[in-house]
């Protein structure tokens, strides 16, 4: 049955949204309504526009027999930065400290509200790259990889410390720890990535980035190549950085134990963040 144009609009719009990076052809949506493509191309210029006014993303139009039309979600730099800015007072709570000085992040890596949030920036920061999968060393990073993963319509490949016999055979490496110097393992099963892959490293914590860069001494082993970094928080105090480019949310810049005070700012996103939509 032929809809009008206002539910067709609202239609489109929530079928986008939920199929995003996925490239549409006019001819689904013009059998899904029976309408002329003309006429679908229409809505689609009026969504693009409510889109980019409301600052949640654009359409990409593909032209040719093959073509049609992908969601790009997308997030305003002024709604990143406040956000960011959330997240550092929510990082910044006294009672997140812990014995030892490290940091309680289990409610945070536990709510979807905020994960989802997490991975739309990133989302956004790599929506122009070439990205086949996100990768993840288990355990905490997981939630952030698939969060991402989801906005990015990509799957997730997780790195582990140990084999699991439903693996299959793995791909090895010793790699240094940047803050303690020890040589650890982290393996990858063979099936879970494609040789040549472009692979988005995503992280929860990043010290000196010694498993950061362990993760890219893996990737060489299947021939694949970085198509960027992402971490949720990065520590300020470190002589040496490991890893050149990448783009955190926070950076913990202080922890005093003995007044349990806990110092958070913006990492280098909102600095190197440009959502020009072309």
């Amino acid at each position: 049955m032929k809809i009008k144009r206002s539910g067709r609009l609202v239609d489109m719009s929530y079928y986008l949204m939920q199929h995003p990076h996925e490239l549409v052809p006019l001819t689904y949506f013009s059998e899904r309504y029976q309408s002329a493509k003309s006429s679908i191309s229409e809505d689609l210029g009026i969504i693009k526009h409510t889109f980019e006014e409301s600052g949640i993303g654009t359409l990409q139009t593909v032209a040719g027999a093959a073509g049609g039309v992908r969601y790009i979600p997308m997030v305003s730099k002024e709604e990143a930065t406040k956000f960011i800015t959330e997240l550092c007072e929510l990082f910044a709570k006294p009672e997140r400290l812990l014995p030892g000085g490290y940091l309680y992040l289990t409610d945070i890596l536990g709510n979807p509200r905020i994960v989802k949030q997490i991975g739309l920036l990133f989302a956004s920061m790599f929506a122009k790259r070439k990205i086949d999968v996100v990768m993840t060393v288990a355990t905490k990073g997981i939630p952030l990889a698939y969060a991402v993963a989801e906005y990015l319509q990509v799957p997730v490949v997780i790195v582990r410390r140990d084999s699991k016999v439903t693996e299959g055979s793995t791909v090895s490496i010793n790699y240094v720890s940047g803050s303690s110097k020890r040589i650890q393992t982290m393996l990858l099963a063979r099936r879970s990535l494609e040789v040549g892959s472009n692979v988005l490293i995503i992280d929860d914590f990043m010290k000196a980035g010694g498993t950061i860069n362990g993760m890219i001494s893996l990737l060489e082993e299947f021939d694949a190549k970085v198509a960027g970094i992402g971490v949720l928080v990065e520590s300020e105090d470190i002589e040496e950085r490991l890893v050149d480019e990448y783009y955190s949310l926070l950076q913990l810049s202080d922890v005093n134990i003995k007044d349990k005070a806990i110092n958070v700012v913006e990492g280098n996103f909102i600095v190197q963040y440009n959502p020009i939509i072309d």
